[in-house]
Order: structure tokens, then C-alpha cells, then sequence
């Protein structure tokens, strides 16, 4: 759930959502959500796609009954590596608990995470903040200067448009100490991506950008677009020395029309917090703008602090 897919046609995007976002959001442009009961997971919105989705998730748990965890990553052949396409989900926990996640097979095979097992197993009230910014709308400067406020870290994951559009931007966000990530050259849908030459090029005309601007070379920190992946993508990215980082917390905040109360807003990000959570916000959001000190103070105020995503990183 990206900035840039409300651009765009209807894609399948990861689900952290309730049922009633999920309604909300059917005949509206963006990311929309395959639906899974309790568990804030949703689909597509257009009929026939939300059918597909469904056999599509019939026939991964049938494949992934007896799937063989063999390391992939370790194969340079990647026709070899499945190009099945997985829409990242959690399953949130009502009681501050470690959200869920699709176990289909470990993450960390190929240096991917969603979340701080540790911290969460512990219940260390330890949060990580990041952003997706597909383009700026004028709300980053004032998140930025809450983030200053309370020395709250956090990674920015960027498409390319957004470094050649903001550059001081850029230079802020790197001043104030957070960290800038890859979220590919043109956001596309990376499963249907099956060529390495391809996949690189998507992450490294974003690095070239970075180097151009700072002249430092990039932190390997990788999103996929929309939370749409395949293993074969998550081998490549692993390969090219990146971590992919998912989510374990994020709402519906990106539809520029349809943006959440602040009463809204607070009532999904507060109930759903919990130790070692990596947090999705976008940067688009004037929700987020309006409401980012005051939403931290409240973090703060349950004992929660932050930390940078590089530590996470480190850990594992």
C-alpha cells in the first residue's frame, strides 16, 4: 500500500485492515484488501480478481502443506525459485500481542522480517517506525519535525520519483538521522519480474539516484511494492545484499480523499500496538502529519520507545 498505487488500477496489497476499512475501501482507487475474517486481511476489489485470490490462497495452503524449506536463496538458477505471488498479511492480535504472519515458509531464509521476535516474545516495548513515500504532498516536513521532537528514528522507503523530485528532502530526512530505503525505480508488480537483470535494475537506478544526490552508498533496506512478493524476488533482493523489511502494524491511510480521523486513526494505531512492532505509516497522510507528536507522546505514555530499524537489522 503505497503512495504511488492510488495512482493506479486496483492491486492486490497486504492486509492489517478491519472488515469495516475493508468495505469502505471496495469501490474506492488504491490498494485494496483480501478479506479474512479477523485477521485485517483483504483482496481486490474487482470481482473476478477477489475470486482468483481465493483459489489462489486454496492452492497455497495445499502446495504449502509439505512445501520443502530448502534454502533457495543458495541457487543462482532463479527459474528454479518459485514465481508464485504472495500479497502480505498479518493477523492482528487484540491484546498488544506479536501480530501474525503468513508462515508459508521462514522469512528469514532469505534475510526478510516483518517484526522484533525477540522484543515481542520479551515484551520489551520496543517500536520501529517507517514510511512509504511515493511522492510528497507537503506532509513529510511536518513529520519529520515530530520525529525530531521526540528523537524518533525511522527509515523512509522511497521510489525514485521521490528522490529526484525532493532532493532537499532527501538531505533533511539523512540530517535528522533516519535512514533512507528501496522501494524500487517504478513501483511495479514485482512477481511478474522474473529476470535478475530486471529486479536489479528496479533497486539499483534507485541507489544510482542516492549515490548521485549524497554521494554515499545506499543502506540495503528493501520494501516491495504493495506487500506484493514472490520467494523468488525475496532470493534476489537477498543476493543483491538487501533486507526486505515487511510490517507487523500499519491502517488505511494512503486514500488522499478518504483520510482518517484523528479519533479513527488513533483507535487502530494505539489498540494495535505491541512490542517489537515495525510500523507502516505513509508520508502522503495529513492524518499523519496532524496527528505524529501527539501519536508518539501516546506511544511514549504506554512505555514504549524507538528504535532504528538498523538495530532490528543487526539482531538478525
Amino acid at each position: 500500500m503505497c503512495d504511488v498505487c492510488v495512482m493506479g488500477t486496483l492491486l492486490q496489497g497486504c492486509s492489517i485492515y478491519d472488515k469495516a476499512d475493508l468495505d469502505k475501501m471496495s469501490a474506492t482507487p488504491g490498494d485494496a484488501f483480501r478479506a479474512n475474517a479477523d485477521s485485517d486481511n483483504g483482496g481486490r476489489s474487482d470481482s473476478a480478481e477477489k475470486n482468483d485470490g481465493k483459489a489462489n490462497d486454496e492452492e497455497k495452503n495445499a502446495e504449502n502443506a509439505g512445501e520443502n524449506t530448502e534454502d533457495l536463496t543458495k541457487l543462482r538458477d532463479y527459474s528454479a525459485i518459485s514465481t508464485k505471488k504472495y500479497s502480505w498479511y498479518i493477523v492482528r492480535d487484540k491484546n498488544h500481542g506479536m501480530s501474525g504472519c503468513d508462515n508459508s515458509f521462514p522469512l528469514d531464509q532469505y534475510d526478510a522480517y516483518y517484526v522484533d521476535r525477540t522484543c515481542a516474545e520479551k515484551g520489551e516495548k520496543v517500536m520501529y517506525l517507517t514510511f512509504d513515500c511515493g511522492y510528497e504532498n507537503g506532509n513529510t516536513p511536518a513529520i519529520l519535525d515530530a520525529l525530531k521532537k521526540h528523537q524518533a528514528p525511522a527509515v523512509f522507503f522511497v521510489v525514485g520519483n521521490f528522490i529526484k523530485d525532493n532532493p532537499d528532502l532527501i538531505r533533511r530526512i539523512l540530517a535528522d538521522d533516519h535512514i533512507i530505503g528501496n522501494h524500487t525505480m517504478t513501483h511495479p508488480d514485482l512477481p511478474q519480474i522474473s529476470s535478475m537483470d530486471a529486479f536489479q535494475k528496479e533497486l539499483q537506478d534507485v541507489e544510482e539516484l542516492y549515490t548521485s544526490l549524497t554521494g554515499e552508498a545506499m543502506t540495503k533496506f528493501y520494501r516491495p511494492p504493495r506487500g506484493i512478493y514472490s520467494t523468488e524476488n525475496l532470493s534476489m533482493a537477498k543476493e543483491l545484499g538487501y533486507s526486505t523489511f515487511f510490517w507487523s502494524l500499519a491502517y488505511v491511510d494512503w486514500i488522499q480523499d478518504q483520510q482518517p480521523t484523528k479519533e479513527a486513526a488513533f483507535d487502530k494505531l494505539l489498540k494495535r500496538i505491541h512490542p517489537g512492532a515495525v510500523v507502516l505509516l505513509h508520508s502522503t497522510s495529513s492524518t499523519n502529519a496532524q496527528i505524529l507528536d501527539e501519536l508518539l507522546t501516546k506511544w511514549e505514555e504506554m512505555g514504549y520507545h524507538f528504535a532504528p530499524l538498523s538495530e532490528l537489522a543487526e539482531k538478525i
